[in-house]
């Protein structure tokens, strides 16, 4: 039962005592003794059974989370608190977070997705400042992980000196995107996976012109919008980012869109727009709605080429083991595109290809930082004495659970309900039904509402990411920062960026045009940008060589 509903019912079968021993006397005349005394009793039966704090939780939610979920209710029940968890869907979670915001509503438990948006919210004053003393002595298994993982991280949570953040660590994002081709097509056309960027540039004109799908039409192009961060990968930066993307280049770092090699990148992606190879919708992107990481441009059989999403949306059947309701090994099934596609077409098969060499041989496609985003407290949590304390213990014990049982639980649920231990390995768990065929299961039970903490071991779908190659050759954004004028700026330099890159492939400029960009691009806060970047990229420098 809801210990909140629980806590109700007690207090009302309390009531009905009181009132049936005192004969029908109105407890609320509070002119005669006995009615103050049952009013003093209430109160007193009140506090001793109410939450000790209400505390506001926000989380990366695919599906939103019910009042009544049972590992919410666990939770309350363990730390006598009252959680309320804000249903933000993730694909606007910034967007819902600042119209809470805006009404003068702070989260107590604070997810910072994008981890350049902590300054922001600290210049805003959203956010409490975190004591060294507090976050080790009520996180310690959480900072703990991080600092056997990498202590410099738990500097990245700090503004002058002081904690507004607590890293979150993916460790999983040393594996880039993958460059994934439909095999099927490069077969029928007679092409091998091309290696440099002529090869692929042959493929794209094969895809676009030679009928791969066989329907007698010429209705299929080479790539789109992901697609073209493989080719401005074969210049060495990465371009049709969310956020600006750093590179490091002659021990300073630069903002790739902004250097002269992506001339040429643009002089290939203007001609082959042009001649048809490239999707004329990829302005608007592959994903058309739904789960953020699906291609549907090539799901849909429209081009033969992409780079979306994580090497997790595309295993196909067969490609490691998984353990099944039963606790047995059995062939891992076709994961998210991979499903999506073979429900389209039945036929069609997908091969991965290492990111394209391209003249100077560079190569790469896109990486997503270590860095993912931050969790922080929010600023009217810390006007209650002890509750930023209780948020610090009740995340730590969420997330970085010494007791792996317990951690399991965190996650997954009850054991015997929603998983349970393998026969043939005691340290393996399985999911049973019907919860291994639900997705966002963990969603509607309400587990899964702490961090990311980094340490887990290696299992058998990142053992096949690294064999597949997709340790090498990622573009990461190299300043894992926020400062002050890219806070101001960069939503503005991002849209001058990807107006100036659209306008120029699709013809409407000329590639000279590039030189204009790169210039209105400093004027309007770049510069400012570039040059707070640098100071915090020596500054790190610098503390690294000291420690």
């Amino acid at each position: 039962m809801n210990l909140n509903l629980s806590r109700r019912l007690y207090l009302y079968s309390a009531l009905l005592l009181l009132l049936a021993f005192t004969g029908g006397c109105t407890i609320l005349n509070t002119e005669t003794a006995q009615g103050q005394q049952q009013q003093d009793h209430l109160a007193n039966l009140e506090k001793d059974t109410a939450p000790e704090y209400t505390i506001s939780w926000t989380m990366h939610q695919n599906i939103p989370v019910p009042e009544d979920a049972e590992m919410i209710a666990y939770i309350e029940d363990r730390f006598d608190v009252d959680l309320e968890v804000w249903n933000l869907e993730n694909k606007r979670y910034e967007e819902l977070l600042d119209l809470e915001l805006a009404q003068g509503k702070i989260p107590d438990l604070f997810r910072i997705r994008q981890p350049h948006d902590l300054l922001k919210y600290q210049m805003q004053g959203v956010l409490a400042e975190i004591s060294p003393e507090a976050l080790e002595q009520y996180a310690p298994n959480i900072v703990q992980r991080i600092r056997d993982y990498d202590s410099r991280y738990l500097e990245y949570g700090k503004i002058n000196g002081s904690i507004y953040g607590i890293p979150v660590i993916n460790q999983t994002n040393i594996y880039r995107t993958p460059v994934v081709y439909r095999e099927d097509w490069l077969k029928k056309l007679g092409l091998d996976v091309p290696q440099t960027l002529d090869e692929f540039e042959t493929v794209m004109y094969a895809f676009a012109k030679d009928d791969p799908d066989g329907n007698g039409k010429q209705d299929t192009y080479g790539l789109s919008r992901e697609g073209l961060n493989v080719v401005f990968g074969a210049f060495g930066q990465s371009v049709f980012t969310e956020q600006l993307y750093f590179n490091e280049k002659k021990n300073q770092l630069v903002i790739g869109a902004l250097e002269p090699e992506m001339k040429q990148a643009l002089e290939y992606m203007q001609k082959w727009y042009r001649d048809g190879i490239i999707d004329p919708e990829f302005i608007t992107g592959e994903n058309k709605g739904g789960y953020k990481h699906l291609s549907h441009t090539f799901i849909n059989g429209k081009i033969g080429m992409t780079s979306m999403g994580n090497y997790y949306h595309w295993n196909q059947a067969g490609d490691y083991s998984v353990l099944n309701e039963n606790g047995e090994e059995i062939p891992v099934e076709p994961s998210f595109n991979v499903s999506e596609l073979l429900q389209k077409n039945a036929a069609a098969k997908i091969v991965f290809g290492s990111p394209v060499k391209g003249p100077d041989g560079h190569s790469g496609s896109k990486g997503n930082n270590l860095l993912m985003n931050f969790i922080a407290i929010g600023a009217e949590a810390a006007n209650e004495p002890g509750k930023l304390e209780k948020i610090l213990e009740i995340l730590d014990y969420v997330s970085a659970n010494p007791d792996p049982v317990e951690q399991i639980k965190m996650e997954y649920g009850l054991p015997g309900k929603h998983w349970d231990w393998s026969a043939a390995d005691s340290k393996s768990f399985h999911l049973l039904r019907p919860y291994n065929r639900m997705e966002n299961y963990t969603n509607m039970i309400g587990s899964s509402i702490g961090m990311m903490v980094p340490g887990a071991a290696s299992d058998k779908r990142e053992l096949w990411a690294a064999s597949a190659g997709l340790t090498k050759n990622g573009i990461y954004n190299r300043l894992e920062a926020a400062t002050p004028a890219l806070i101001q700026y960069s939503s503005e330099l991002i849209r001058m960026r990807d107006r100036a890159y659209i306008s120029i492939i699709t013809g409407d400029q000329p590639v000279g045009y590039f030189d204009t960009f790169v210039e209105e691009f400093k004027d309007a806060g770049g510069q400012q940008v570039l040059l707070e970047a640098n100071h915090w990229y020596k500054a790190r420098k610098e503390t690294s060589r000291t420690q």
